[in-house]
């Protein structure tokens, strides 16, 4: 899955960039606005504290200069020490905030003046005097200018950010939760369900396209029980007077063969009213519960083999899975009415196998013969109700439901249904359904 292509992972990495940029250029002007005027404050205090120093050591006696850069260093905190002659200053600082520093000296003081921010392991910056003739380094320790407090309000700044960022990801995680909960219910109406009506909560055009989500899939279930009930009860009306009609044509006097020919008739329409209440039925929802699918398609071979029809079985212990027993069985069965139909129309033998197989993620139940097939262009149209081919596979008297009911269990148990030519030909239909 690609989750650049979904609504949360893009409007966080949106937010995410936005404000990182934002924090990088509030960084880089803390930077500009607070080191620059810091270098140099800090540099015109050392350059007042050196003219200072030079001139009380100038003015002092020289027996009493050693008390001074005593009482100095002391109660000043200025740091002051005798330079060895010929004694080489530290190179350019690393830290941009002392290269400003030392700039700044450099205009003060003059372009040749010696600086330093290091001597013999103490950190600062120092400035190399000479005093009638005596050098000294006076400057000032490193923790006179430290930058901690500045450090500590850019930790809060970013920390800031990192809550901030936390409070959009949770807000954007709200603002999506409502389209979750529609592409859901979406999927269960396409597997021909119906989910409870969906919460008004959220931004107003969400609670909109939840009201309208919600009215059409009432009217969609409303449509699908009027259909179901009209079907239901055409069928159930016509079946009384075939009932009549059947026997009226069993006592007539007509020879066996027309007496035969018509109830055979009779038991033709019977069978696509069946169709037609199978197909009512199927859109009732109906309890799942864990089913040994070997073990159910054992029994309905079973079955197959009481009414003469043999069965080539491939049946792995694929486990037990959620299903509706009896929508399941009628789903299998058709597959087989149609197999059994279809499979010695004299392209082969009319062999009929069938097989359950698994792998991580669906179970597969699967229906193979050896009748004339389907066209592959074809297939989608077949699993529409009242389809039906034009061909050898068409069966005149039927209602074109089959598939359709076929179709709409499996959706029903959030599978799908697959139909694909069979290696030296016929048939294979396909039942898969996830693992849940």
């Amino acid at each position: 899955m690609n989750f650049t292509n979904r609504l949360l992972p893009r409007l966080f990495l949106l937010l995410t960039v936005m404000m990182t940029v934002s924090a990088l250029s509030w960084a880089a002007l803390f930077v500009y606005a607070e080191q620059a005027p810091r270098a140099r404050n800090f540099a015109q205090v050392l350059t007042s504290i050196v003219n200072l120093t030079r001139a009380a050591l100038v003015a002092a006696a020289p027996e009493r200069r050693g008390d001074l850069l005593l009482d100095l260093g002391q109660q000043e905190g200025v740091r002051i020490y005798a330079a060895e002659k010929n004694e080489a200053a530290v190179g350019e600082p690393d830290d941009s905030f002392l290269r400003d520093v030392l700039g700044n000296l450099r205009n003060s003081l003059g372009p040749d003046t010696k600086l330093t921010t290091e001597h013999y392991g103490n950190s600062g910056v120092f400035v190399l005097v000479d005093i009638e003739g005596d050098h000294y380094w006076i400057g000032l320790p490193r923790g006179r200018f430290d930058r901690s407090r500045s450090l500590q309000w850019l930790g809060w700044g970013v920390l800031g950010a990192l809550v901030a960022l936390l409070t959009a990801a949770a807000f954007v995680s709200r603002l999506t939760r409502p389209l979750k909960r529609l592409v859901a219910a979406a999927r269960m109406v396409g597997e021909g369900r119906y989910p409870e009506p969906l919460p008004k909560d959220g931004p107003e055009e969400l609670s909109a396209v939840a009201t309208a989500f919600n009215q059409m899939t009432a009217d969609l279930d409303r449509l699908d029980q009027d259909r179901a009930l009209i079907l239901a009860g055409i069928s159930h009306d016509l079946r009384t007077p075939l009932t009549r009609l059947r026997m009226g044509i069993e006592m007539t006097t007509s020879d066996e063969a027309t007496r035969d020919g018509m109830v055979a008739d009779v038991e033709e329409m019977d069978r696509t009213i069946g169709q037609f209440l199978d197909f009512a039925r199927s859109n009732e929802t109906m309890a799942h519960q864990s089913e040994n699918l070997r073990a159910l398609l054992e029994e309905i071979a079973e079955q197959y083999r009481r009414r003469g029809i043999e069965l080539g079985l491939d049946l792995a212990d694929v486990g037990r899975i959620s299903v509706n027993r009896a929508t399941l069985r009628r789903a299998v069965g058709n597959l087989l009415d149609n197999a059994t139909r279809y499979a010695g129309n004299g392209r082969q033998s009319g062999t009929i196998d069938l097989a359950l197989y698994d792998d991580t993620e669906s179970v597969t139940i699967e229906v193979r013969d050896r009748g004339p097939g389907i066209p592959m262009q074809e297939t989608d149209r077949l699993l529409r109700p009242f389809t039906r081919l034009d061909d050898a596979r068409s069966n005149p008297g039927g209602a074109g439901l089959g598939l359709a009911i076929v179709d709409r269990i499996a959706r029903q148990h959030s599978g799908r249904v697959e139909l694909a030519p069979r290696d030296g030909g016929g048939l294979v239909a396909r039942i898969i359904l996830p693992r849940r």
